[in-house]
Protein backbone atom coordinates (compact mmCIF):
# COMPACT_ATOMS: atom_id res chain seq x y z
CA UNK A 1 0.00 0.00 0.00
CA UNK A 2 1.20 3.54 -1.03
CA UNK A 3 1.69 6.50 1.31
CA UNK A 4 -1.12 8.37 3.31
CA UNK A 5 -2.61 4.75 4.44
CA UNK A 6 -5.40 5.11 6.82
CA UNK A 7 -7.34 3.17 9.10
CA UNK A 8 -11.01 2.98 8.32
CA UNK A 9 -12.98 5.82 10.01
CA UNK A 10 -9.65 7.40 10.95
CA UNK A 11 -7.18 9.32 9.50
CA UNK A 12 -3.57 8.61 8.19
CA UNK A 13 -1.42 7.24 10.24
CA UNK A 14 1.41 5.75 8.55
CA UNK A 15 2.85 5.75 4.93
CA UNK A 16 2.96 1.67 4.54
CA UNK A 17 0.54 -0.55 6.27
CA UNK A 18 1.47 -3.28 8.27
CA UNK A 19 2.62 -6.85 7.10
CA UNK A 20 0.99 -9.68 7.36
CA UNK A 21 2.45 -13.28 8.67
CA UNK A 22 -0.72 -14.68 7.58
CA UNK A 23 0.36 -13.99 3.92
CA UNK A 24 4.03 -15.34 4.76
CA UNK A 25 4.45 -19.03 3.49
CA UNK A 26 8.52 -19.19 3.70
CA UNK A 27 10.41 -22.03 2.20
CA UNK A 28 13.97 -22.70 4.12
CA UNK A 29 16.36 -25.35 2.19
CA UNK A 30 17.98 -27.51 4.49
CA UNK A 31 21.31 -25.99 4.19
CA UNK A 32 20.09 -23.02 5.78
CA UNK A 33 18.55 -24.87 8.66
CA UNK A 34 22.45 -25.94 9.20
CA UNK A 35 23.78 -22.63 8.79
CA UNK A 36 21.37 -21.30 11.22
CA UNK A 37 22.25 -23.74 14.11
CA UNK A 38 24.05 -21.00 16.50
CA UNK A 39 23.10 -19.24 19.04
CA UNK A 40 19.91 -17.10 18.29
CA UNK A 41 20.33 -12.93 18.17
CA UNK A 42 19.27 -12.47 21.75
CA UNK A 43 22.76 -14.23 22.58
CA UNK A 44 24.91 -13.20 20.45
CA UNK A 45 26.66 -11.03 22.62
CA UNK A 46 26.35 -13.25 25.85
CA UNK A 47 29.23 -14.84 27.98
CA UNK A 48 30.28 -16.44 31.08
CA UNK A 49 31.14 -13.15 32.86
CA UNK A 50 27.84 -11.39 31.55
CA UNK A 51 26.15 -14.09 33.79
CA UNK A 52 25.25 -12.74 37.20
CA UNK A 53 24.58 -15.33 39.59
CA UNK A 54 22.16 -14.83 41.94
CA UNK A 55 23.89 -14.34 45.57
CA UNK A 56 21.14 -16.92 47.42
CA UNK A 57 21.80 -19.23 44.96
CA UNK A 58 25.38 -20.83 44.81
CA UNK A 59 24.28 -23.37 42.16
CA UNK A 60 24.59 -20.63 39.78
CA UNK A 61 27.96 -19.43 40.53
CA UNK A 62 28.78 -23.59 40.42
CA UNK A 63 27.41 -23.68 37.09
CA UNK A 64 29.66 -20.89 35.44
CA UNK A 65 32.67 -22.55 36.64
CA UNK A 66 32.09 -26.11 35.74
CA UNK A 67 30.79 -24.89 32.46
CA UNK A 68 34.12 -23.17 32.06
CA UNK A 69 35.94 -26.06 32.82
CA UNK A 70 34.09 -27.99 30.41
CA UNK A 71 34.41 -25.38 27.23
CA UNK A 72 38.38 -25.27 28.42
CA UNK A 73 38.33 -29.32 27.73
CA UNK A 74 37.16 -28.97 24.69
CA UNK A 75 40.55 -27.23 23.01
CA UNK A 76 42.49 -29.28 21.00
CA UNK A 77 42.17 -32.32 18.78
CA UNK A 78 38.14 -33.83 18.22
CA UNK A 79 37.58 -36.34 20.77
CA UNK A 80 37.75 -39.55 18.59
CA UNK A 81 41.39 -38.38 18.09
CA UNK A 82 44.84 -38.57 19.96
CA UNK A 83 44.08 -35.17 21.90
CA UNK A 84 41.02 -36.34 24.08
CA UNK A 85 41.04 -34.32 26.91
CA UNK A 86 39.62 -34.88 30.40
CA UNK A 87 36.24 -33.26 31.76
CA UNK A 88 35.48 -33.49 34.95
CA UNK A 89 38.76 -34.32 36.12
CA UNK A 90 37.85 -37.73 34.43
CA UNK A 91 39.52 -39.29 31.18
CA UNK A 92 36.81 -39.79 29.04
CA UNK A 93 37.04 -42.45 26.68
CA UNK A 94 33.94 -42.98 23.62
CA UNK A 95 32.77 -45.76 25.19
CA UNK A 96 32.27 -44.88 28.70
CA UNK A 97 31.23 -41.85 31.05
CA UNK A 98 29.46 -38.52 30.37
CA UNK A 99 30.05 -36.92 27.35
CA UNK A 100 28.18 -34.09 27.95
CA UNK A 101 26.57 -31.51 30.90
CA UNK A 102 22.77 -31.40 31.35
CA UNK A 103 21.82 -28.30 32.73
CA UNK A 104 18.63 -28.35 35.08
CA UNK A 105 16.42 -25.81 36.48
CA UNK A 106 13.48 -23.78 36.12
CA UNK A 107 11.93 -20.80 34.05
CA UNK A 108 14.27 -18.01 34.04
CA UNK A 109 17.30 -19.16 35.65
CA UNK A 110 19.53 -18.19 32.78
CA UNK A 111 19.80 -21.82 31.20
CA UNK A 112 20.68 -20.70 28.18
CA UNK A 113 22.63 -17.91 28.64
CA UNK A 114 24.66 -20.34 29.83
CA UNK A 115 24.48 -22.92 27.17
CA UNK A 116 25.33 -20.02 24.91
CA UNK A 117 28.27 -18.75 26.79
CA UNK A 118 29.98 -22.44 26.35
CA UNK A 119 29.16 -22.39 22.88
CA UNK A 120 31.14 -18.73 22.62
CA UNK A 121 33.63 -20.00 24.86
CA UNK A 122 34.68 -23.65 23.24
CA UNK A 123 37.82 -22.84 20.90
CA UNK A 124 36.76 -24.20 17.55
CA UNK A 125 35.63 -22.86 14.48
CA UNK A 126 31.68 -21.79 14.29
CA UNK A 127 31.50 -24.59 11.80
CA UNK A 128 32.49 -26.97 14.36
CA UNK A 129 29.75 -26.07 16.95
CA UNK A 130 26.22 -26.34 16.73
CA UNK A 131 23.58 -24.83 18.76
CA UNK A 132 19.41 -25.37 18.23
CA UNK A 133 16.57 -26.10 20.17
CA UNK A 134 15.42 -29.96 20.68
CA UNK A 135 12.50 -28.71 18.04
CA UNK A 136 14.99 -27.46 15.80
CA UNK A 137 17.39 -30.46 16.00
CA UNK A 138 14.14 -32.96 14.82
CA UNK A 139 13.60 -30.56 12.18
CA UNK A 140 16.75 -31.12 11.23
CA UNK A 141 16.67 -34.93 10.58
CA UNK A 142 13.34 -34.14 8.78
CA UNK A 143 15.01 -32.25 6.45
CA UNK A 144 18.35 -33.75 6.30
CA UNK A 145 17.92 -37.29 7.15
CA UNK A 146 19.15 -39.67 9.65
CA UNK A 147 22.32 -40.51 7.94
CA UNK A 148 22.94 -36.81 6.46
CA UNK A 149 22.22 -35.56 10.27
CA UNK A 150 24.70 -37.82 11.49
CA UNK A 151 27.12 -36.93 8.84
CA UNK A 152 26.64 -33.46 8.99
CA UNK A 153 27.02 -33.02 13.26
CA UNK A 154 29.56 -36.15 13.94
CA UNK A 155 32.88 -34.17 13.00
CA UNK A 156 31.47 -31.08 15.29
CA UNK A 157 33.20 -30.46 18.64
CA UNK A 158 30.54 -29.39 20.44
CA UNK A 159 26.19 -29.76 19.89
CA UNK A 160 24.41 -27.55 22.18
CA UNK A 161 20.96 -28.53 22.72
CA UNK A 162 18.21 -25.85 24.19
CA UNK A 163 14.87 -26.82 25.90
CA UNK A 164 15.21 -30.50 25.56
CA UNK A 165 11.81 -31.84 25.87
CA UNK A 166 10.10 -35.51 24.70
CA UNK A 167 7.08 -34.77 23.60
CA UNK A 168 6.35 -38.54 22.39
CA UNK A 169 8.09 -41.81 22.06
CA UNK A 170 9.03 -41.06 18.60
CA UNK A 171 10.97 -38.00 19.33
CA UNK A 172 12.47 -39.59 21.89
CA UNK A 173 13.60 -42.90 19.97
CA UNK A 174 15.43 -40.56 17.09
CA UNK A 175 16.94 -38.07 19.35
CA UNK A 176 18.33 -40.91 22.02
CA UNK A 177 19.81 -43.05 18.47
CA UNK A 178 20.99 -39.46 17.28
CA UNK A 179 23.07 -38.87 20.16
CA UNK A 180 24.31 -42.71 21.10
CA UNK A 181 25.61 -42.09 17.18
CA UNK A 182 27.58 -38.33 18.03
CA UNK A 183 28.52 -39.38 21.30
CA UNK A 184 30.37 -42.42 19.64
CA UNK A 185 31.83 -39.81 16.69
CA UNK A 186 33.27 -38.24 19.84
CA UNK A 187 30.92 -35.03 19.83
CA UNK A 188 30.39 -33.21 23.36
CA UNK A 189 27.05 -32.51 24.45
CA UNK A 190 24.91 -30.06 25.96
CA UNK A 191 21.55 -29.60 27.00
CA UNK A 192 19.27 -27.46 29.06
CA UNK A 193 15.86 -28.72 30.25
CA UNK A 194 13.36 -28.53 33.15
CA UNK A 195 13.70 -31.78 34.22
CA UNK A 196 16.44 -34.04 35.48
CA UNK A 197 17.14 -36.75 32.32
CA UNK A 198 15.65 -40.02 34.64
CA UNK A 199 12.77 -37.87 34.74
CA UNK A 200 12.32 -36.91 31.38
CA UNK A 201 8.63 -37.69 30.25
CA UNK A 202 6.86 -38.56 33.58
CA UNK A 203 3.42 -38.06 33.61
CA UNK A 204 3.19 -38.16 29.69
CA UNK A 205 4.06 -41.84 28.61
CA UNK A 206 4.46 -44.72 30.59
CA UNK A 207 5.48 -47.47 27.58
CA UNK A 208 8.55 -49.56 28.75
CA UNK A 209 10.38 -48.60 25.58
CA UNK A 210 9.94 -44.90 25.86
CA UNK A 211 11.16 -45.85 29.37
CA UNK A 212 14.44 -47.53 28.57
CA UNK A 213 15.09 -44.36 26.16
CA UNK A 214 14.56 -42.54 28.52
CA UNK A 215 17.75 -44.41 30.78
CA UNK A 216 19.76 -44.46 27.78
CA UNK A 217 19.81 -40.15 27.49
CA UNK A 218 20.29 -40.15 31.19
CA UNK A 219 23.78 -41.76 30.88
CA UNK A 220 25.21 -39.55 28.21
CA UNK A 221 24.52 -36.21 30.83
CA UNK A 222 26.48 -34.78 33.79
CA UNK A 223 23.11 -33.40 35.53
CA UNK A 224 23.71 -29.87 36.70
CA UNK A 225 21.28 -28.06 38.65
CA UNK A 226 20.62 -24.65 38.66
CA UNK A 227 18.47 -23.25 41.32
CA UNK A 228 16.83 -19.35 41.22
CA UNK A 229 13.41 -17.65 40.46
CA UNK A 230 12.42 -16.11 36.64
CA UNK A 231 14.77 -13.42 36.21
CA UNK A 232 12.41 -12.24 33.67
CA UNK A 233 10.12 -11.34 36.77
CA UNK A 234 13.01 -10.29 38.94
CA UNK A 235 11.76 -6.40 40.21
CA UNK A 236 9.92 -5.87 37.00
CA UNK A 237 6.56 -4.29 36.57
CA UNK A 238 3.71 -7.30 35.71
CA UNK A 239 3.02 -8.03 32.00
CA UNK A 240 1.05 -4.83 30.69
CA UNK A 241 -2.52 -5.28 30.01
CA UNK A 242 -3.76 -5.95 26.54
CA UNK A 243 -4.56 -3.07 24.55
CA UNK A 244 -7.54 -1.85 22.31
CA UNK A 245 -8.11 -2.90 19.24
CA UNK A 246 -7.73 0.30 17.92
CA UNK A 247 -4.20 0.63 19.54
CA UNK A 248 -2.68 -2.05 18.58
CA UNK A 249 -4.12 -1.55 14.72
CA UNK A 250 -3.16 2.12 15.27
CA UNK A 251 0.59 0.90 16.73
CA UNK A 252 0.88 -1.21 13.50
CA UNK A 253 0.66 1.25 11.22
CA UNK A 254 2.87 3.42 12.78
CA UNK A 255 5.52 1.27 13.00
CA UNK A 256 8.04 0.34 10.52
CA UNK A 257 8.33 -3.24 9.83
CA UNK A 258 5.68 -4.15 12.12
CA UNK A 259 2.66 -7.15 11.30
CA UNK A 260 -0.73 -7.05 12.02
CA UNK A 261 -2.74 -9.96 12.72
CA UNK A 262 -5.92 -11.13 13.95
CA UNK A 263 -5.26 -13.80 16.61
CA UNK A 264 -7.27 -16.38 15.43
CA UNK A 265 -6.35 -15.80 11.97
CA UNK A 266 -2.48 -16.43 12.67
CA UNK A 267 -3.66 -20.11 14.80
CA UNK A 268 -5.06 -21.28 11.68
CA UNK A 269 -2.00 -20.00 9.23
CA UNK A 270 0.38 -21.37 11.81
CA UNK A 271 -1.23 -24.97 11.07
CA UNK A 272 -0.52 -24.73 7.24
CA UNK A 273 3.49 -23.79 7.88
CA UNK A 274 5.79 -26.35 9.20
CA UNK A 275 7.35 -25.16 12.88
CA UNK A 276 11.13 -25.20 11.05
CA UNK A 277 10.11 -22.31 9.06
CA UNK A 278 8.47 -20.34 11.93
CA UNK A 279 11.82 -18.71 12.34
CA UNK A 280 12.01 -17.66 8.52
CA UNK A 281 8.17 -16.89 9.07
CA UNK A 282 9.63 -13.62 11.41
CA UNK A 283 12.82 -12.65 9.39
CA UNK A 284 12.52 -8.58 9.26
CA UNK A 285 9.59 -8.17 11.40
CA UNK A 286 10.29 -5.69 13.81
CA UNK A 287 6.96 -5.78 16.02
CA UNK A 288 4.30 -8.43 15.90
CA UNK A 289 0.46 -7.00 16.27
CA UNK A 290 -2.55 -9.06 17.12
CA UNK A 291 -5.58 -8.25 17.62
CA UNK A 292 -8.49 -10.46 19.33
CA UNK A 293 -6.28 -12.33 21.55
CA UNK A 294 -8.40 -15.09 23.05
CA UNK A 295 -7.89 -18.54 24.14
CA UNK A 296 -6.05 -21.21 22.44
CA UNK A 297 -8.50 -24.06 21.07
CA UNK A 298 -6.54 -27.06 21.36
CA UNK A 299 -3.36 -28.80 22.39
CA UNK A 300 -1.81 -29.19 18.59
CA UNK A 301 -2.40 -25.71 18.22
CA UNK A 302 -0.98 -24.62 21.46
CA UNK A 303 2.00 -26.72 20.97
CA UNK A 304 2.99 -24.56 17.62
CA UNK A 305 1.99 -21.43 19.34
CA UNK A 306 4.75 -22.13 21.72
CA UNK A 307 7.11 -22.66 19.02
CA UNK A 308 6.10 -19.29 17.65
CA UNK A 309 6.98 -17.69 21.15
CA UNK A 310 10.36 -19.45 21.25
CA UNK A 311 11.18 -17.87 18.14
CA UNK A 312 10.00 -14.35 18.23
CA UNK A 313 11.82 -14.47 22.06
CA UNK A 314 14.91 -15.77 20.11
CA UNK A 315 14.46 -12.71 18.13
CA UNK A 316 13.65 -9.82 20.40
CA UNK A 317 10.36 -9.21 18.37
CA UNK A 318 8.14 -7.22 21.00
CA UNK A 319 4.39 -8.29 20.94
CA UNK A 320 1.58 -5.82 21.05
CA UNK A 321 -1.68 -7.67 21.75
CA UNK A 322 -5.74 -6.75 22.46
CA UNK A 323 -7.70 -9.31 23.82
CA UNK A 324 -6.95 -11.62 26.53
CA UNK A 325 -3.66 -11.19 28.64
CA UNK A 326 -0.81 -14.13 27.64
CA UNK A 327 -1.71 -15.75 30.89
CA UNK A 328 -4.76 -17.06 30.14
CA UNK A 329 -3.70 -18.32 26.74
CA UNK A 330 -3.64 -21.76 27.89
CA UNK A 331 -6.65 -23.95 29.81
CA UNK A 332 -6.11 -25.41 33.19
CA UNK A 333 -6.02 -28.45 31.96
CA UNK A 334 -3.28 -27.67 29.42
CA UNK A 335 -1.39 -26.12 32.31
CA UNK A 336 -2.18 -29.31 34.32
CA UNK A 337 -1.07 -31.67 31.58
CA UNK A 338 1.82 -32.84 30.27
CA UNK A 339 3.20 -30.01 28.36
CA UNK A 340 2.99 -27.60 30.81
CA UNK A 341 6.39 -26.76 31.18
CA UNK A 342 6.49 -25.48 27.68
CA UNK A 343 3.00 -23.33 28.38
CA UNK A 344 4.57 -21.92 31.20
CA UNK A 345 7.49 -20.55 29.03
CA UNK A 346 5.55 -19.42 26.28
CA UNK A 347 3.67 -17.50 28.89
CA UNK A 348 6.57 -15.99 30.19
CA UNK A 349 8.26 -15.36 27.13
CA UNK A 350 5.29 -13.91 25.52
CA UNK A 351 4.44 -11.70 28.93
CA UNK A 352 8.85 -10.16 28.54
CA UNK A 353 8.15 -9.40 25.01
CA UNK A 354 4.68 -7.67 25.66
CA UNK A 355 6.86 -5.27 28.23
CA UNK A 356 8.68 -4.45 25.42
CA UNK A 357 6.24 -3.33 23.14
CA UNK A 358 5.09 -1.15 25.30
CA UNK A 359 6.68 2.02 23.99
CA UNK A 360 5.10 1.40 20.49
CA UNK A 361 1.77 2.84 21.93
CA UNK A 362 1.58 6.51 21.86
CA UNK A 363 0.68 7.87 25.29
Amino acid sequence: MSSSTAVPGQSPIAETAPQSLCALEPRVPADRLVAEMVPPPRFDSVRFDTYVPDPNQPSQTEAVGVLGAFAAGLGGAHATGSGKRKWFGKKQTSSGGPRGVYLDGGYGVGKTHLLASLWHATPADPSLKAFGTFVELTNLVGALGFQQTVQTLGGHRLLCIDEFELDDPGDTVLVSSLLSRLVEQGVALAATSNTLPGKLGEGRFAAADFLREIQGLSAHFRPLRIDGEDYRHRGLPEAPPPYSDDQVTRAAYATAGASLDDFPALLDHLARVHPSRYGALTDGIAAVCLTDVGPVPDQSTALRLVVLADRLYDREVPVLASGLPFDRLFSDEMLNGGYRKKYFRAISRLTALARDAKGLVAQ
